[in-house]
């Protein structure tokens, strides 16, 4: 794991913190400037009802990382550029789970 991870997820106890947090944990793991390159985020849904939020950041030379988190678990799942699972950070607080309005905040 990274850095102090265990005090960051510590932290998190809403949807913007988990935001950061992802974000620098991405750009951690490409050594990547975390102001330079934007996240995007889209809110999936079982049903009609949203389970989780998946983050895609794209860096330079194609470079493409991805976490999901899922919401029913409280669990962030981080991918690398080549698809692989390279991480898995169980959330120590349970988010509201305001997905929906996450999309429009975005």
């Amino acid at each position: 794991m990274f850095p102090n991870t265990p005090d960051r997820i510590e932290q998190i106890r809403n949807i913007d913190e988990l935001r950061v947090f992802i974000r620098e944990m991405l750009c951690a793991k490409e050594n990547l400037v975390s102001e330079q390159f934007p996240i995007n985020e889209i809110v999936l849904r079982r049903g009609e009802q949203s389970c989780g939020l998946q983050f895609l950041l794209f860096g330079p030379r194609s470079i493409r990382l991805g976490a999901i988190w899922a919401a029913e678990h409280n669990v962030v799942y981080f991918y690398a550029a080549n698809g692989e699972r390279y991480l898995k950070v169980s959330l120590k607080h349970r988010l509201a789970d305001n997905t929906a309005s996450v999309a429009t905040s975005s």
